[in-house]
């Protein structure tokens, strides 16, 4: 599976035998913290298969979701640049599948192949990117705008209509946009009402164009 993973797209198969060779399979159940913010773990997960969250907890539990990751990405890369304890804690989503590489084996590998530096780079710059846009909606959109770019980045075309089938919650709406879990129900509601958007079980439908304000 390492060959579907950008970052290693330009080792051939005799290498990335030998980084499996030293890396280990780690096999993760639903909603269980891999990594915790602050933690002074050094290792790569390259998700083989699942879905994790990346978070932010402050000391009530009060969370926001950074990102969400699934099959072919990977997570923990800074720790292999730095020094510095873990910036965010990682969660399971799903039951999941992790191969681990340690700090100094991914460093080997590094040296022998620069190029994968460059890959490395553009994963962070694409981060950074990503992390500029949630501040900008922070700042900037109300929370109904927030709520419905949240709805719009998730949401795939499907039968004319665009469909989210991540069983998705209000809370984990909620923590997403950095509001409170009845503020995002009221807004599903009255998307519900208008005719907009149809939530039946875990899959969310969104019918028509989502309307500019509320």
């Amino acid at each position: 599976m390492l060959t579907n993973v950008p970052l290693f797209s330009a080792l051939r198969e005799d290498e990335l035998q030998s980084l499996l060779a030293h890396a280990a399979k780690k096999v993760v159940p639903k909603n269980t913290i891999v990594i915790s913010e602050g933690d002074r773990t050094d290792s790569l997960y390259v998700i083989l298969s699942g879905k994790v969250k990346v978070f932010l907890q402050d000391e009530e539990g009060k969370e926001i979701i950074l990102n969400s990751q699934g099959a072919g990405e990977y997570f923990g890369e800074m720790a292999l640049i730095d020094e510095e304890p873990r910036s965010a804690s990682v969660m399971t989503t799903e039951m999941s599948i992790f191969l681990v590489i340690s700090k100094g084996d991914f460093r080997r590998c590094l040296a022998d192949h620069p190029d994968i530096a460059l890959s490395l780079i553009k994963g962070l710059s694409h981060r950074l990117r990503l992390l500029t846009e949630n501040v900008r909606s922070l700042a900037l959109m109300d929370v109904y705008g927030r709520v419905a770019k949240v709805l719009l980045s998730l949401a795939q075309p499907a039968d004319g209509k665009l469909i989210i089938n991540d069983g998705l919650t209000q809370q984990e709406i909620a923590n997403r946009v950095g509001a409170s879990r009845e503020m995002v129900g009221r807004i599903l509601r009255d998307l519900t009402t208008g005719g907009y958007i149809n939530i039946e079980g875990k899959t969310i439908t969104i019918h028509e164009k989502l309307p500019s304000a509320w």
